[in-house]
């Protein structure tokens, strides 16, 4: 679930419990709405988290031919820009 969608299942659980006068027979949409609330919340709290979490990883190669031996070297470089690892 992403950032957008939480705001989206709060604001819309928002409105079936405090702005919606209607009353159903067969489902109560105050508690609905308070259910989306609480999904929504949820979802906001999860897409910060893997906002922050993402990783960003850089990767250079570098080639080139040794000019004693005539071989063909390589070299590789990663840069990792993740806190936890």
């Amino acid at each position: 679930m992403s950032l957008g969608s939480g705001i989206f299942l709060f604001v819309v659980g928002a409105i079936l419990a405090f702005a919606l006068d209607i009353q159903v027979s067969w489902i109560d949409l105050h508690l609905v709405g308070y259910i989306l609330m609480a999904a929504g919340v949820v979802g906001i709290i999860l897409g910060i988290v893997l906002i922050t979490r993402r990783r960003q990883t850089t990767m250079t190669t570098r080639s080139g031919v040794d000019p004693v031996s005539g071989d063909q070297v390589s070299r590789r470089t990663v840069d990792r820009d993740d806190p936890l690892v």
